[in-house]
């Protein structure tokens, strides 16, 4: 995207939404609230040392929320012309003059709205030119070369390189109006060692802002294979409660438990196993989960909310302690507190609250030193399926991983089931130093004592 073209197609957009706003008061909305997204993604699927599939998508997808005194109802199209705008409008207002009040309903006080901020300082849209798709082929079979040539890989189940770009922009009745432009580039692939029964597989990826950021091909397809390799041959430990190690590649899920717990729609509806921890010890007393929205170069970062709310950083979870929920307007009110600028939303979709980019604090102590303080226990690399109580934190998952046996790795583990309490198992945790700083989620591995696994 050069410069002048990115500003001509944010200003379209501009247009757009307000054209959208215009035509929701000549239906005779109270207030209304518009989105328009336009994008293009290009991906790109080898298998075989050929081409397997190629998908490209151009497209702009708008949204309406329109209120009539506190009812609301939301449209959505991909038509642009003058008279879909109008016919959404008509409909959204006819939809919301049936709905049910919501005493919560509501667009941002004007002195609530964001201003002023720094797009460039958060850096989200990569000013390189888009890849050809040429070029995303050779990523894709860069990677799956790369991970045939390693000994023992019988297959390569998929290699992928991917590159989309996205603007959007916000207008509401209020007064604002505002919009960014994104770029994300990715590289993946999946391998496969072993056959018939035996067979074992694992991934490795990298999706980044920038390209020039990404991790080369080769490197992704040569992990991606000997982590498919180092599952070959897996066993079942005895049943029994031990320490477990989360891996980096997955400990974020920990994390992500508790904050679906601390969202404000979770906890207004009573729905959550933290609804009455607020102010209350969760994590260990040396820990602290950070939020901060503008982070340089990161997919969750933005200058405001869906509501037009500017983001801010703050702390979810301070020294173990919860600080508040994650709130958009309509939560904050059923709960009588602020907003914390965390609303998000879709063309077909109203405003619900969501978390930014994540940091938690890190340890002193490598991962490698963790498994050697172990002893016995669990390694976990990989997880399927989950069963999670909302309202008690009964926490149960399958896992793959290595056993550790004398502080070493000893064999690979597949098949087990790990149980516990996710209010009791975040407060023992023991983080190592290895998180990756430029996810979104930056999260390390994580120790977690006395799970139960089941086993043989």
């Amino acid at each position: 995207m050069d410069g002048v073209t990115d500003r001509n197609e944010a200003k379209d957009l501009q247009s757009l939404t307000a054209q959208l706003l215009d035509v929701a008061k000549q239906a005779g909305a109270d207030a209304a609230d518009a989105i328009a997204i336009d994008g293009t993604s290009l991906s790109i699927d080898v298998r075989g040392g050929a081409l397997e599939q190629a998908e490209r998508a151009e497209g702009t997808d708008i949204g309406l929320r329109v209120l009539i005194g506190q009812r609301s109802a939301v449209v959505s199209a991909s038509d642009v012309k003058p008279e879909t705008l109008r016919a959404m409008a008509e409909r959204a207002v006819a939809m919301a003059r049936e709905a049910p009040e919501d005493p919560y309903a509501g667009l941002a006080d004007p002195s609530q709205l964001a201003q002023d901020w720094d797009l460039a300082a958060l850096e989200l849209a990569d000013p390189a030119a888009d890849p050809a798709p040429d070029a995303l082929q050779r990523d894709a079979l860069e990677a799956e070369a790369a991970a045939l040539a390693v000994d023992g890989i019988t297959q390569v189940q998929a290699s992928s390189a991917s590159y989309g770009a996205q603007r959007v922009h916000l207008a509401a009745s209020n007064g604002f109006s505002g919009g960014y432009a994104r770029t994300s580039r990715s590289t993946s692939c999946v391998a496969i060692a072993g056959s018939g029964l035996g067979m074992e597989r694992d991934y490795d990826g990298d999706s980044r802002t920038f390209q020039s950021d990404l991790r080369s091909p080769a490197e992704i397809g040569q992990s991606a294979a000997e982590r498919a390799l180092e599952r070959l041959n897996p066993r079942k430990p005895k049943t029994g409660a031990y320490p477990v190690l989360f891996d980096e590649r997955i400990s974020a899920s920990l994390i992500g438990h508790l904050v679906s717990a601390a969202n404000g729609a979770a906890v207004a509806r009573g729905g959550s196993w933290l609804r009455d921890a607020l102010g209350e010890p969760v994590l260990p007393d040396a820990l602290s989960l950070i939020e901060d929205p503008h982070r340089a170069r990161v997919s969750g970062s933005r200058p405001f909310d869906a509501e037009g709310l500017p983001t801010q950083r703050r702390a979810l979870i301070k020294d173990g302690v919860l600080q508040g929920w994650t709130l958009d307007l309509a939560n904050a009110r059923k709960l009588g507190m602020a907003p914390t600028g965390n609303a998000a939303r879709g063309p077909s979709s109203g405003p619900s609250p969501t978390v930014w980019n994540l940091a938690l604090t890190q340890g002193e102590k490598t991962r490698a030193q963790l498994i050697a303080e172990m002893g016995r226990g669990l390694l976990v690399t990989s997880m399927i399926g989950a069963t999670i109580n909302p309202n008690t934190g009964d926490y149960s998952r399958g896992a793959a991983g290595w056993w550790i046996e004398n502080g070493e790795l000893a064999y690979p583990v597949s098949g087990v089931t790990i149980a516990g309490n996710l209010r009791q198992m975040l407060r023992s945790l023991v983080p190592a130093n290895d998180a990756r700083p430029w996810l979104s989620r930056v999260v390390p591995s994580l120790l977690v004592e006395g799970l139960t696994l089941a086993g043989e």
